[in-house]
């Protein structure tokens, strides 16, 4: 289903909407944490790209495509997390962050080779993973990048952005001399999205690390290399003005980027495109690890089954069903090499896996139409008891609905592969959390699950 555009003459107050670009610029703080950049990195790189595509003389829907393009650019970046720390034993976090302030240059590339690769791993095993990116460097860097650009594509098609904007995610890494990825794209055939948001990448590394005249040193290093000269000559003059460079580290710099958005920006967020936005954000979460695949959609389906069982109405179900897609959004700020351990986690570890849960809270409560079900997100591992975490809350402190994806969240856990461990039989998975019944788990909602498997095991056994 395509956007839906409002005339732009339409105020969002007067009509009930929300604002789609506060929606989605609160949670590209997920996409920055997942890049290992400080929060508010994709909205600041938009105040950077808007600018310039103001000052090239951009017409107003191009500047809404732009606007969206480079707010979501990041939205492919943790389909390629785990490669990464499996190919440089590394923290794919860290890994990242400090990828960003690499250029072409071999000796800086082999310095990050050698700075990144399996510092903590045993001398043998940081030998053969240094060699082998060695030997194929170019292979390795197409396949992360082939993946990361795809996958942007593929989510923004999801969140109904037309093919422009996804192009320009797609494109992000050309550059244009033709030595970027993913398909080795020169100067003016890599769309024109991508070149912009490259560029105002750039910037806010540089500047949010070494401040201004780092990060205009480095743009005219890359010029004619990474960069378009003509974007180039478009941020120098944008670049003249103070007030752009004082907003960049200014505690209104949401604010500022929100009345940036272009007023055909004003858009129908209705009840299924909220869906669509929580859907599409779970296969953010759930391409983290191979080991989450799917689950974020699945919880959702059993805290869904459950509510059904529970007597929830059918309004309360979709929010619910919401909830439970975004309850892992923290996990995004977890490194792979925690989450895809084969192991047991030390207590550093286990102390960031923990934390998850928290990120998720802080994540969710920035998003206004979402901010009710952050404490879904914060609370989905806490117990009846007392015991769980990060709050220790009591049965009497949490909601019904937080209880319910707890249930769900532990149910796919158990009856998913792990790297510890092969998925268990969905009886072996019951039987564990009935043991957990008023310590752990409500023993109502419990029972809801049960009657809804065995439902569904009925069905099949008719069909059959």
């Amino acid at each position: 289903m395509a956007l839906a555009l409002v005339d732009a003459h339409h105020r969002v107050e007067d009509t009930g909407q929300m604002r789609l670009a506060e929606l989605l610029g609160a949670l590209s703080h997920a996409l920055d944490i997942t890049e290992g950049q400080p929060i508010g990195h994709c909205v600041r790189s938009t105040w950077i790209g808007i600018h310039i595509g103001r000052q090239l003389g951009l017409p107003e829907l191009q500047l809404w495509e732009l606007y969206y393009t480079i707010m979501l650019k990041d939205l492919g970046c943790s389909s390629n997390a785990a490669r990464i720390c499996e190919l440089y034993l590394s923290d794919d976090i860290g890994f990242k962050r400090d990828f960003k302030t690499v250029s072409d240059s071999l000796p800086k590339v082999l310095s990050f080779v050698f700075s990144h690769t399996g510092l903590k791993a045993g001398l043998t095993e940081r030998f053969k993973a240094v060699l082998n990116i060695l030997q194929n460097g170019g292979e390795i860097a197409d396949d992360l990048i082939q993946t990361r650009c795809q996958r942007g594509a593929e989510i923004a098609r999801m969140l109904r952005f037309p093919k422009n904007v996804c192009e320009g995610i797609h494109g992000l890494d050309e550059h244009w001399n033709g030595r970027g990825r993913p398909d080795r794209l020169e100067g003016p055939a890599i769309p024109l999205y991508a070149r912009i948001a490259l560029l105002s990448q750039v910037v806010d590394v540089f500047h949010r690390a070494d401040g201004r005249e780092a990060a205009l040193a480095e743009v005219r290093q890359r010029t004619g290399s990474w960069f378009d000269p003509s974007i180039v000559s478009a941020f120098e003059a944008v670049a003249a003005s103070n007030a752009f460079w004082s907003m960049l580290t200014s505690e209104d710099i949401a604010d500022a980027v929100l009345a940036l958005e272009p007023r055909q920006g004003l858009i129908t967020v209705d009840e299924d495109y909220l869906d669509d936005i929580a859907r599409a954000f779970a296969q953010v979460i759930d391409s983290k690890s191979p080991f989450t695949s799917g689950h974020s959609e699945r919880v959702a389906v059993y805290a869904d089954m459950v509510a059904a069982e529970s007597g929830y109405s059918a309004e309360r179900r979709r929010w619910l069903r919401r909830a439970a897609l975004l309850h892992d959004i923290g996990k995004l700020g977890v490194s792979n090499s925690i989450l895809d351990k084969n192991g047991k986690l030390d207590d550093e570890e286990w102390k960031e896996m923990r934390n998850h849960a928290s990120l998720s809270e802080s994540i969710l409560t920035r998003v206004p139409v979402f901010r009710e079900m952050a404490r879904i997100g914060g609370g989905h591992h806490e117990r009846l008891d007392g015991k769980g975490y990060p709050r220790g809350l009591r049965e009497s402190e949490l909601e019904p609905e937080t209880m319910i994806v707890s249930v769900a969240d532990v149910f796919d856990a158990l009856t998913a592969n792990r790297p510890y461990r092969a998925a268990m039989p969905v009886e072996a998975a019951l039987a564990i959390i009935r043991k957990d019944i008023g310590s752990a788990f409500h023993p109502d909602f419990v029972a809801a699950l049960e009657r809804a498997i065995s439902a569904i095991e009925s069905d099949l056994s008719r069909a059959a």
